[in-house]
């Protein structure tokens, strides 16, 4: 249990390796909460969130990372496994917008591990470093192949999460499912 709420158990598996890590930060990478014996970061994050954005979010949360934007598990959705989709909370225009990016954190790093390969194979970055590919937004193909995910978006079971999204995430998450 994490904040009140039940913590992914294939999550609590990478903390019990990790603690902390560190993803390709030089393209449009990211940063696992810190939890060891060191710092409990995921612990004090998650309740900053619980106190800041719980409410409006519509439903509790587990942040577990990020950078920019902030990658949660969503407990409401765990599977019979006690498995959580994985969405990407972005609070930077001070509401919180959200997309569904798995069905669980195996297949969020499933999805960003083809995301990076994507990346590495891009002629912009072949050639100067450089890449206009992000994640998620250009990686609906990649995420389309989440069965699950795409299965739980199509039931609407992320919808009280996105209720602040603009017509360009209506979109993306169109071209996800496949509409």
């Amino acid at each position: 249990m994490l904040e009140g709420v039940p913590f992914d158990p294939v999550l609590a598996s990478v903390y019990a390796r990790l603690g902390r890590a560190v993803f390709a930060t030089k393209v449009m990478g990211w940063v696992l909460s810190q939890s060891n014996d060191e710092e409990r970061a995921l612990e004090k994050d998650n309740k900053w969130w619980r106190e800041n954005w719980w409410e409006e979010l519509g439903a509790p949360v587990i942040i577990f990372g990020g950078d920019i934007h902030a990658y949660a598990t969503v407990p409401g959705l765990e599977d019979r496994w006690g498995r959580q989709p994985v969405v990407r909370v972005d609070t930077y225009e001070f509401e919180p917008k959200v997309m569904p990016i798995a069905s669980n954190v195996d297949r969020f790093f499933d999805s960003y591990s083809r995301y990076l390969e994507t990346l590495v194979a891009d002629p912009p970055n072949q050639q100067m470093g450089e890449t206009d590919l992000i994640f998620p937004w250009d990686a609906t193909e990649i995420l389309a192949r989440d069965e699950r995910l795409v299965e739980l978006m199509r039931a609407g079971r992320f919808d009280s999460l996105m209720k602040n999204v603009d017509e360009e995430t209506r979109g993306w998450a169109a071209r996800v499912m496949g509409r």
